[in-house]
């Protein structure tokens, strides 16, 4: 288990971007489960519509990479620093089937399917309660910046 001081210690995102509020638990090198707590306070809900707020698919795709970022690092056993970031490589068979919006809770399920030169594959699912939400394979990968 993770909490927000932990996560801002692994992660280089920062307000409005940091997606992931709580890791729930992880499993080495398997899978983690994290938590993601949407607010009617988040800066896209002002366009994304005002009528109807919602928050964007690419963002619940965004809090899952971060949360398999989060799992790569603890699989490496390392925590990373401000020369390394972490790339989306692809996304493969990502699916919306609910609307998320303010008041819910975003449960983040990602399991490691493989890591072979450096790239990252994870399995990908998002739920509000029960009901998925989003569900996507991602491929990610590590990289040093000058």
């Amino acid at each position: 288990m993770l909490d927000i001081h932990q996560i801002l210690k692994q992660l280089p995102h920062r307000y409005p971007i940091l997606l992931v509020d709580r890791v729930l638990s992880v499993e080495k090198g398997k899978t983690i489960k994290a938590l993601k707590n949407v607010s009617i306070n988040e800066p896209y809900f002002m366009g994304h519509f005002p009528h109807r707020p919602v928050m964007p698919g690419v963002l619940m795709l965004e809090a899952m990479a971060q949360a398999a970022a989060l799992l790569a690092f603890d699989t490496l056993g390392v925590t990373p620093d401000d020369k390394t970031v972490y790339y989306f490589a692809g996304i493969d068979g990502a699916r919306f089937k609910r609307p998320v919006e303010p008041g819910d809770q975003l449960i983040m399920d990602v399991s490691l399917e493989r890591m072979k030169a450096g790239i990252f594959k994870f399995k990908g699912v998002t739920r509000v309660g029960e009901e998925v939400a989003c569900e996507a394979e991602l491929m990610c990968t590590m990289r040093t910046i000058a």
